[in-house]
């Protein structure tokens, strides 16, 4: 079961409560744990994938570190990368790349 999410009312908690309160509680605390339906970690890969497709790479960055904890790999990561940038385009591989050489800095 993934842990308790409060990203939302951390960043956004006083700016936008309700926001944060759906991030957090519907997002994070149902859509993510159904996990008999689709894996945290296959969720992960998802979201890699939107994320780095729309070039939201503050978001991706979170979502890689998020992808760690749930089991991929480094290589993993740099597998889908490359295999999203014949999709999505060469240049956001390359801003993706030292994303996870960073995240993934401790395995070395």
């Amino acid at each position: 079961m993934a842990k308790k999410q409060t990203a939302g009312r951390d960043r956004l908690g006083k700016l936008a409560p309700q926001f944060a309160a759906l991030n957090d509680d519907v997002l994070f605390g149902e859509v993510w744990a159904r996990e008999k339906q689709l894996s945290a970690r296959d969720r992960s890969m998802i979201t890699i994938a939107a994320l780095f497709s729309a070039g939201l790479y503050p978001q991706l960055k979170s979502h890689l570190a998020l992808g760690k904890e749930h089991g991929i790999t480094k290589e993993e990561a740099v597998e889908i990368v490359t295999q999203l940038a014949f999709y999505c385009g060469w240049p956001k591989a390359w801003s993706a790349f030292p994303m996870i050489d960073e995240i993934w800095s401790d395995q070395e």
